[in-house]
């Protein structure tokens, strides 16, 4: 995705420098030329040894070496982007100001090309209200910047202030910058959440699925191009559609129904739901009242929203589908995929710490029809949406 990309990349007197070693070196491994201009701050903590043998190219300092008066505009017109990070309170005061007295804000004030800040501070210098203004004073010149990360900080202290992981600023700068739609034109239907089935008007049968997994993916979906129709369960999330055509349902048979009368004109339909697989066969009208020492409820299978799909879908549609099992995972989720005629099916495992309901992570295994097999470290829900999108574009719309 940043094959070939430029990227100049500014490195301020901060704690946070020492991810810069990270940063170049993922930023090369997607394939990008990385140039590094250090602050004479920033080598107090990083070395500049070590950014130019990860970046391939001489580490720049100062503004009056023999080579950089020129450089300073060179650089600006070369970049694809300009990212600082981590960039320091002092700095952003100095850019907001247009102060201009080493190479690193030479560079900025001549750069042609968009400017991206990544900020790592103490949580009382970020929240300090001539910081704050200074953020603001810079994204009204334009440029953009990647939220700061609550967590803990060089001080001790837990807060506000942390610079955003490499891994963020990476997806930052591919969503935001070099990001295709190769999916343009497609429609992609998605599930996500769990089914609420009654049992009386009160009380119901579910499930602890957030519905973070199929909305990450719905979003993933839609920055690569697609018209996605979500077709969401009962769900907390806070969402704001974006573009994205959200559907809510509560019961398996609803989401039944909304997933077959959408599926004869989508392209993709990612079965993310976490749906019933039983459910009252005849719910009370009336709250049932706690006058029996036990109580039977006699359950009824619901209908099979993934197996259906897979006996209308046609050549040109991709089907995705999920297994989520406790015990002989691989085994159960090949057997899923070969019964719902499947075109992947995306396992976790509630075995595996950090996937499952309810938490922000997931690690997955993704199993393809023919037999390919992809395998993927814990990682946050976003960049699990982007793995199994990246796959699934690999592998059918390359």
């Amino acid at each position: 995705m940043m094959q070939g990309k430029k990227i100049l990349l500014g490195i301020t007197g901060s704690i946070a420098a020492y991810k810069a070693a990270y940063l170049v070196r993922m930023l090369k491994k997607e394939g990008a030329d990385v140039k590094v201009i250090m602050t004479p701050a920033a080598k107090d903590f990083v070395s500049p040894l070590t950014l130019s043998t990860l970046s391939q190219h001489p580490v720049l300092t100062h503004l009056f070496d023999e080579q950089s008066w020129s450089n300073h505009v060179m650089l600006g017109r070369w970049a694809d982007v300009m990212l600082l990070a981590p960039l320091s309170c002092n700095t952003l005061a100095k850019m907001a100001n247009g102060q201009c007295d080493n190479l690193l804000l030479a560079v900025y004030l001549s750069a042609t090309c968009p400017v991206v800040v990544a900020p790592a501070m103490d949580e009382d210098m970020w929240q300090h209200p001539a910081t704050q203004e200074n953020i603001q004073k810079i994204k009204a010149n334009g440029n953009q910047v990647i939220p700061v990360e609550k967590g803990e900080l060089a001080s001790g202290l837990i807060g506000e202030g942390r610079m955003a992981e490499p891994e963020e600023i990476v997806r930052y700068l591919q969503e935001h910058f070099f990001l295709t739609q190769p999916l343009h034109g497609k429609k992609a239907l998605v599930t996500a959440g769990p089914t609420y089935e009654p049992i009386d008007p009160v009380r119901f049968i579910g499930n602890r699925s957030s519905g973070k997994m199929g909305w990450a993916i719905a979003n993933e979906l839609k920055k690569r191009g697609a018209a996605v129709t979500l077709i969401l369960g009962p769900s907390h999330l806070n969402i704001e559609p974006n573009g994205i055509l959200v559907e809510k349902v509560n019961t398996a048979d609803e989401m039944y129904r909304a997933a077959l009368q959408n599926f004869a004109t989508a392209d993709i339909a990612i079965m993310a739901a976490a749906v019933a697989d039983y459910t009252p066969e005849h719910p009370e009208n009336e709250k049932i009242k706690k006058n029996y020492s036990t109580l039977q409820i006699q359950l009824t299978k619901t209908k099979d929203i993934l197996k259906s799909l897979g006996q209308q879908k046609t050549k040109q549609q991709v089907l995705v589908g999920f297994a989520l099992e406790t015990n002989d995972e691989e085994k159960f989720a090949k057997q899923k995929l070969i019964e719902k005629n499947a075109d992947l099916i995306v396992l976790n495992s509630l075995k595996d710490e950090g996937a499952g309901f309810g938490v922000d992570t997931n690690k997955i295994t993704i199993f393809e029809k023919n037999g390919q097999v992809f395998r993927f470290d814990q990682q946050p829900k976003n960049i699990v949406a982007k793995d199994i999108i990246d796959t699934l574009i690999k592998l059918y719309y390359d």
